[in-house]
């Protein structure tokens, strides 16, 4: 009996993907269920599965060639009598981050063939022992170049980033936060949080409450464009910005507003795996009415991020940093971090940004404001 196997359906807004590589040739036996190919998205990476044993009789489509979905990719020969599942069903892996494992990766692009650039003679108007012509005397024709071509994902990233120069009216603004009173109350209760969870108290969990509480006080930042219109989200989906070797990826905590510290953290950890063992599905990628990125794990002590559009605002956390600050009079030395708000000007006004931001100072220089909802 002769299969077709075909691209999946993706979604409303992924209609085409690359096929990134063949990991079964055509001739070779595969087992029902079994891995033969990845398909990578401007999102994710699925993988192909075999929706029967059999062997691949032919292979349709040749490696780093963009199919459409529901293209036939191959055809699998059995002897089973077995209904034709369409399309085979992929099993999602964020095209990791989109930061940056059980679950194979796909294999690297290669690159375009190098070539060897000719070192240049040393001019005779520079000295013998001046510094430009020492790399000349040391590795002759050395010099190499090599042109890589960008990922789906890396393409789309940058789309979504011109795009959002490029439509929106971004203005950035910022401010200071004491983390001491968030520390000392992890510090009071993380052994306890752990052993009742399974999961350690980190600080995204805060940072996750304080925005959903400042998003309810200013509605416009949980909004977007559309048009000559305002769409108003009546809820809460917060996309934690995720980095891996692939690029970047924003799963989205979906009602965050409603979950525990606990879920928070559990989710946070969650993505992140996932993100790095190629898992995350397209529809947690999908969405989000808000933005938060953590530039702080990598060493960031200040930076300007941009909205995911089309959202209107996104948050950037940055690294903490003990410094001397004014405090009753006195001068103490606190664990203070740099937060960034940058927000789309068209629909929220000066005024706005900065008591958002004010806001989440407040709740987090006073961490009981979080589970009071003051």
């Amino acid at each position: 009996m002769r299969i077709e196997i075909k691209a999946p359906e993706l979604s409303e807004s992924v209609q085409t993907g690359t096929l990134l590589a063949w990991r079964k040739q055509a001739g070779e036996t595969v087992k029902r269920d079994e891995t033969i190919a990845d398909l990578e998205t401007d999102k994710v990476i699925l993988e192909i599965s075999a929706p029967a044993s059999g062997v691949l009789a032919e292979l349709r489509v040749a490696e780093e060639a963009e199919v459409k979905a529901g293209q036939v990719l191959a055809i699998l020969e059995t002897d089973e009598a077995v209904a034709v599942p369409g399309p085979a069903a992929p099993s999602a892996a964020v095209a990791a981050p989109e930061p940056e494992s059980p679950a194979p990766q796909a294999r690297p692009a290669e690159p375009d063939v190098q070539v060897p650039q000719p070192a240049e003679p040393a001019s005779s108007a520079w000295p013998a022992e001046c510094p430009p012509c020492a790399p000349a005397a040391a590795g002759a024709g050395e010099r190499t170049e090599r042109r890589v071509p960008m990922t789906r994902l890396r393409q789309r990233i940058a789309e979504r980033l011109k795009e959002a120069q490029q439509t929106a009216a971004l203005l950035t603004t910022f401010n200071e936060i004491n983390m001491q009173p968030v520390q000392e109350l992890r510090g009071r209760y993380k052994a306890r949080f752990e052993q009742e969870h399974g999961i350690k108290l980190g600080l995204m969990s805060f940072f996750v409450k304080a925005v959903c509480q400042a998003l309810k006080q200013f509605p416009a930042l949980n909004a977007y464009v559309d048009g000559h219109e305002i769409v108003h989200h009546d809820y809460y989906d917060i996309g934690i910005a995720v980095s891996s070797e692939r690029g970047l990826v924003v799963p989205v905590l979906r009602a965050a507003d409603r979950l525990s510290f606990a879920e928070i953290e559990q989710a946070i950890v969650d993505f992140a795996h996932r993100a790095d063992s190629l898992e995350l599905g397209l529809e947690e990628l999908e969405g989000g009415t808000f933005t938060l990125s953590n530039g702080g794990v990598f060493g960031s002590l200040l930076s300007t991020p941009i909205v995911n559009p089309p959202q209107s605002g996104v948050l950037g956390l940055h690294k903490i940093q003990d410094r001397p600050i004014a405090e009753h009079g006195q001068v103490v030395i606190r664990p203070m971090m740099y937060v960034a708000l940058t927000y789309d000007h068209r629909i929220v006004d000066g005024r706005e940004a900065v008591s958002f931001l004010k806001a989440i100072k407040d709740d987090l220089e006073d961490p009981a404001r979080l589970l009071l909802e003051l």
